[in-house]
């Protein structure tokens, strides 16, 4: 059985991994990150932070420094069913946390927040693989770096390795899944003509096509595109596909001047939209935030809010009670109930707005004209949190029922 070295081994150095090992080496924990890259490059993710999460990060401590990137806080949400606008809302003036969403660029991000981790006194490791995880106890990890491998064993060690997480598989947790519905393409843009206080979602309704438009500062913007997956032929994604993106954009309903003069400034590519998760994530010494935890639907936005809130919650229970097995039990238990409410209610919007066929057709008829006269029907969890109704009142009056 190897010494126990560490409080906390953190696989992953992303926003879940980084921020965790910030606010607990701040308190003066023993923490180690292990990141694989040595340098973050752009990849096609999610770069908005919904309000209910940003009221989460100023609790980590980091919303300064995610401010301090460049990008912007979005004041006005603009909802469009085609070319109608269902919604122009003051975000500041009618969500509890008095916020708007906030964008950032990912790779800027990644790289901020590490650096702040080792600042506060963890220790970072870039460039090792991990290629193993034993439950404990004590739980240990097993890395390879410049030829050599060592076991290192911790108090607790935390999976934020993201949607395809091997901490997940290595540590026995078992994965539920939603059938493929969903697919999301997102592609970064340079020189978009968009005004840049405001967050654009478009839907077509009966396509199963909807686009969003987040505005990082200074004419970039990462513009994503949500399909079903029984409506188009093949997936968007690769260079060649980028006059494909930005014409199925057009079609849902984003303007064409925003794309006037702008180029693309990533990659493109697609990503499947069915969420995944672990009940109760953690298990002897091992517990799981953020993606490796639960993948969110990509095409609602709260993948970021949600890894927000896994490492605030963890964090808070790790402070609060020193028999940590405790603490991440109580911790499981409140990922479970903020995740569930997430889940139920993106289900609910994908089934009511992107949802195809007749019977889709015949719950929108239903629906949509009570939504037009009283837009506050939207179930709000997207917007404020899991805090926000999401029984079976409130899903009632979604979808026209009540």
């Amino acid at each position: 059985m190897p010494a126990i070295e560490y409080d906390i081994i953190t696989v992953g150095g992303g926003l879940g991994g980084a921020s965790l090992a910030r606010s607990m080496a701040e308190r003066g924990g023993r923490v180690l990150v292990l990141e694989r890259e040595t340098r973050f490059r752009d990849r096609v993710r999610g770069e908005a932070m919904a309000p209910w999460g940003v009221a989460d990060a100023k609790l980590l401590g980091i919303h300064e420094l995610l401010k301090g990137l460049g990008g912007r806080e979005l004041r006005w949400a603009d909802n469009y069913v085609g070319t109608h606008v269902v919604q122009h809302r003051d975000l500041i003036e009618t969500t509890p946390q008095r916020a708007g969403w906030l964008t950032f660029y990912h790779p800027a991000m990644q790289e901020k927040l590490l650096a702040s981790a080792a600042q506060a006194g963890a220790e970072v490791r870039r460039g090792v693989k991990v290629t193993s995880v034993t439950p404990g106890p004590p739980p240990s990890v097993e890395i390879e770096h410049a030829g050599s491998v060592e076991r290192i064993a911790a108090r607790l060690v935390v999976g934020a390795d993201g949607r395809s997480s091997m901490v997940r598989k290595w540590a026995g947790f078992t994965q539920s899944h939603d059938a493929p519905r969903m697919l999301l393409a997102g592609l970064l843009f340079d020189g978009m003509s968009f005004p840049e206080d405001t967050f654009h979602i478009a839907m077509m309704s009966g396509s199963g096509h909807t686009a969003f438009v987040f505005p990082q500062g200074g004419g970039r913007v990462r513009a994503y595109f949500g399909y079903h997956q029984d409506t188009i032929a093949r997936r968007i994604q690769g260079d060649s596909d980028v006059p494909r993106f930005i014409e199925a954009a057009l079609n849902v309903g984003l303007p064409r001047e925003y794309f006037a003069g702008a180029t693309a400034a990533g990659p493109l590519a697609s990503f499947e939209g069915a969420d995944n998760w672990v009940e109760h994530p953690y298990r002897d010494g091992v517990v799981l935030v953020g993606d490796a935890a639960a993948t969110s639907d990509p095409t609602w936005g709260q993948g970021l809010s949600l890894t927000a809130r896994d490492v605030r919650v963890l964090r808070d229970c790790l402070i609060a009670d020193d028999d940590w097995p405790r603490a991440c039990d109580a911790y499981a238990g409140e990922h479970d109930r903020h995740y569930g409410a997430v889940h139920r209610t993106d289900c609910w919007m994908a089934e009511l707005f992107l949802e195809i066929g007749s019977e889709a057709d015949a719950r929108r008829a239903r629906a949509m004209p009570l939504i037009a006269q009283d837009p506050d029907r939207i179930p709000d969890v997207a917007t404020i949190g899991p805090e926000a109704p999401s029984n079976d009142e409130a899903r009632r009056r979604f979808f026209g029922e009540d």
